[in-house]
């Protein structure tokens, strides 16, 4: 996605020149694609024989989206088995739970 953010609408074909050497086979970038398009991040449009795809939402809405679908997917829709889970396994500490909790008190 982030080569659609930065460059606009792109062919597969001009996605795949992006990519280092060795470059990944054209259908494994076409495959990625079409899931993209499939799960509404990606549309496409008719160009000759070919689509050229362009990005559906910003780099912000994507990630809300995919952050509000991984909490629905693994935590049942549960923001605070989320922050729960981050406790646990201390990617969040107890600190850092108490400042959070005095900014969402300030209003930040």
């Amino acid at each position: 996605m982030d080569h659609f953010w930065k460059l606009g609408p792109l062919f597969v074909r001009d996605l795949l020149n992006l990519y280092p050497e060795p470059r990944p086979a054209f259908n494994t970038v076409a495959s990625q694609v079409r899931t993209l398009e499939k799960d509404g991040f990606l549309k496409r449009d008719l160009f000759g024989n070919s689509y050229r795809y362009t990005p559906l939402l910003s780099e912000r809405e994507y990630g809300r989206k995919t952050l509000s679908g991984t909490v629905e997917d693994f935590f049942g829709n549960s923001y605070l088995d989320v922050v729960s889970s981050l406790v646990r396994e201390e990617k969040l500490s107890l600190d850092d739970l108490k400042a959070l909790v005095e900014r969402i008190e300030k209003g930040e």
